[in-house]
């Protein structure tokens, strides 16, 4: 079924501008979002293959299933509470069952973890962005080998740079276990290569050094140890952040390099955003969709303000939250059986038309 399948047939009870133009926080650059809700043929809904959704290739426009849109308000989601707020001049078209679907049936306490909790999340991404930002990760991957230092005297040295200083490659290395002293070998050395010592790593990709068997006749000559906590987590963060080199937006992450604030600002945008609403309903319970603090909002996503300040900020706003969910006065979840019987009705109501 397509979107323009749903037009043909009369199946769209509701369509509206979403996103950052019903926000008012658009730019001229920004993209025209659609959302709306429809009602699947009789006969396809009583089949086997329910239809949730249905979509243009780029997600712009977006129209949703009526039980799945009443679904998504029962769990207080954000996106689909924003669309039954949205301010009059951003609504296309609104048939009159849409009428019956009041915001006040769904509102609960849950906003607190939906639009707060989405919220913290992106404080939580913007903490990590800001990290790859200011720590890049070389292309050039390191190996076990610059993970390993020898004991010497009272403390320690790379193990690269004692095997220049003796000269030493690591191919003819042979290590042993040291019983009870945990990545702690000891480090033999064949200078003709002839003993099969196996060296300490054979591929530049090994996870642990190599053990080999070591003549009885044969003297230790220093104790290696393996960090291999450190490589552990030196491998982790090398693989998220070359992942995220290959999945960023390049034009938003240069906006972000350009303002030099190393976080990402239109995020951040939209976490004070959440945040602001999820005091508005826990506080009034209502959803306000265009944001009355434009102008600050968009300072955030210009990148005006310095990242520690900002994420001060947002732990204050987190409190806000807070105290608002405590003194509350919406009930702890929507009642779902008042939930369940609208839909029946509102289903009723249109087929019978």
């Amino acid at each position: 079924m397509t979107i323009q399948d749903l037009k043909d047939n009369g199946l769209i009870i509701y369509e509206c501008i979403s996103g950052s133009k019903a926000y008012g926080l658009d730019l001229p650059t920004s993209d025209t979002d659609i959302r709306g809700v429809f009602l699947l043929p009789q006969d396809k809904l009583y089949g086997l293959r329910y239809i949730e959704q249905v979509a243009d290739k780029t997600n712009d426009t977006v129209y949703y299933e009526l039980g799945r849109f009443i679904a998504l308000l029962r769990k207080n989601n954000p996106n689909i509470l924003e669309l039954l707020a949205t301010p009059k001049d951003k609504i296309l078209h609104k048939h009159p069952l849409i009428e019956r679907i009041k915001p006040e049936l769904f509102l609960s306490k849950r906003c607190k973890d939906t639009f707060g909790g989405y919220a913290f999340t992106q404080v939580r991404k913007a903490r990590g962005l800001n990290k790859k930002i200011v720590n890049p990760v070389d292309k050039a991957r390191k190996t076990i080998l610059e993970f390993c230092y020898v004991l010497h005297k009272q403390g320690s040295i790379p193990l690269l740079k004692w095997l220049e200083l003796n000269d030493f490659r690591q191919e003819n290395i042979g290590l042993v276990n040291v019983p009870h002293a945990k990545g702690i070998f000891g480090i033999y050395y064949d200078a003709e290569g002839t003993l099969g010592y196996k060296g300490i790593m054979r591929k530049t990709t090994a996870n642990e050094v190599l053990l080999s068997s070591i003549p009885k006749r044969e003297e230790v000559i220093g104790h290696l140890y393996f960090n291999q906590d450190g490589y552990t987590k030196y491998c982790k963060d090398y693989r998220e952040y070359w992942d995220w080199v290959e999945k960023r937006n390049e034009s938003r992450y240069q906006n972000n390099v350009e303002h030099g604030k190393n976080y990402d600002s239109k995020n951040m945008m939209h976490t004070f955003r959440l945040l602001d609403m999820a005091v508005e309903i826990l506080e009034q319970g209502k959803v306000i969709v265009h944001r009355p603090n434009r102008e600050a909002l968009l300072a955030i996503r210009r990148g005006e303000w310095e990242y520690d300040d900002l994420i001060a900020k947002a732990e204050e706003k987190m409190q806000a939250v807070e105290s608002a969910y405590e003194n509350s006065a919406l009930p702890e979840r929507p009642d779902a059986e008042a939930i369940e019987r609208l839909l029946v009705e509102l289903r009723h109501a249109f087929y019978r038309k």
